[in-house]
């Protein structure tokens, strides 16, 4: 049976929203009138455009998945999570898929132990921000390919020793004399190089524009991570990033997360016109957004405004139990809060991965001259790392 619509009510449902022709997309145009020169920050998954306004084309920085030493230090963050999906298949009765997966694993951690060198870091993949650290990073690759070679060749001559046990003892947390660096330190020092790199190549880049901040509109458009990941201001290390950058001048309201949005196409590097099209878009979606936004001062005067705390420090301390966000760090030191985020990140579906200590990286950058060689990288600078074996062993 049909659905009946009252033509009439119908009408005056689109006279004022669901039509081009609405009085709500009226008050969209004309608040996008009035915002042509102001600067539109838009960021994807993997790049950052400005347009300038007044018809001036946008410029573009990539800043993710196209830029060095990303998905190197992606691999060795996804050891632990990896290992430990390893032992998940192996309690669920996976148990032809989890040695297949295994092998896999050791054979292309092997491979890349073997490419990894003081060299590569340095000489190729030549990240500008890891500068005079390229030796210490590769001999923490070189460890962790070692620490986790030992821990998948156990399991694989012994199964029942792959288990949650085991795993955290021996890989993630073990004892001192046993485990020189403990792997959960390697995935906060990977996440943080990632961070460090990423905020300190943006800041440099706003910081060279000289923005009015003040004026600034910032759409954070489509998917980033996981699905359902960097979809608040708290979870999205890109806005965090941009915040940072802008010495927190830009006003809370002027930055929106937008899911939804449409997305420009990965930057070439060449071609702008795809990026430049959806300028026009862009801007009405954040007049309406803004324009609708400011009816409600105007309709509610008299009553309790709205006013979003995203930088409202959460606390972790040795008896909490649970935490709602990530919680503030005390320095490269404090390793409950830093622990504490890895887990958070894993388990809120709202978090990004690698996001778990770009924050704290980007306030580092932006506390010391935007300086990476004025940082300490937590689980890199202050480890025992053994020297780089290059015998080939």
């Amino acid at each position: 049976m049909a659905t009946f619509e009252s033509a009439e009510l119908v009408e005056l449902f689109m006279t004022y929203t669901a039509s081009p022709t609405s009085i709500g997309a009226h008050l969209a145009a004309a608040s996008a009138r009035q915002n042509t020169d102001d600067p539109l920050i838009v960021a994807t998954g993997t790049d950052i455009a400005l347009y300038l306004g007044g018809g001036q084309p946008p410029v573009v920085e990539g800043f993710r998945v196209s830029t060095r030493g990303f998905k190197e230090l992606a691999a060795v963050s996804h050891l632990g999570p990896a290992l430990a999906t390893l032992v998940r298949l192996r309690e669920l009765g996976e148990a032809n898929g989890w040695r297949q997966d295994a092998e896999r694993l050791l054979s292309a951690t092997k491979a890349a132990r073997a490419a990894n060198s003081t060299e590569l870091w340095r000489d190729r993949i030549a990240v500008r921000a890891f500068h005079g650290r390229e030796a210490t990073i590769a001999a923490m690759v070189d460890y962790s390919c070692r620490l986790t070679e030992r821990f998948l060749q156990r399991s694989l001559d012994d199964p029942g020793y792959l288990n949650t046990s085991t795993l955290q003892e021996d890989y993630l947390e073990g004892p001192a004399d046993e485990l020189p660096v403990p792997f959960n330190r390697i995935m906060i020092a990977t996440f943080f190089l990632t961070g460090m790199d990423v905020a300190h190549r943006l800041i440099s880049w706003f910081d060279d524009l000289e923005l009015p901040w003040e004026r600034a509109m910032v759409i954070i458009a489509g998917r980033a991570g996981r699905p359902t990941a960097g979809v608040t201001r708290e979870s999205n290390s890109v806005a965090g990033v941009i915040n940072t950058a802008s010495r927190g001048r830009l006003p809370a309201h002027r930055l929106l997360i937008a899911p939804h949005a449409p997305v420009f196409p990965l930057f070439d590097g060449t071609d702008l016109e795809p990026t430049a099209a959806l300028e026009g878009d862009y801007r009405r979606m954040f007049a309406s957004l803004q324009a609708t936004s400011e009816l409600g001062a105007q309709m509610f005067d008299s009553y309790p405004r709205f006013h979003p705390n995203p930088d409202e420090d959460v606390r972790v301390h040795a008896e909490s139990r649970t935490v709602h966000a990530k919680p503030a760090i005390d320095g490269p030191d404090d390793w409950l809060a830093l622990t504490t985020r890895l887990r958070v990140v894993m388990e809120d579906p709202r978090q990004l991965l690698s996001g778990a200590v770009t924050d704290y990286a980007s306030r580092q950058l932006a506390g010391n001259g935007n300086d990476p060689a004025a940082l300490t990288v937590p689980g890199l600078d202050r480890e025992p790392y053994p020297g780089l074996d290059v015998s080939g062993s």
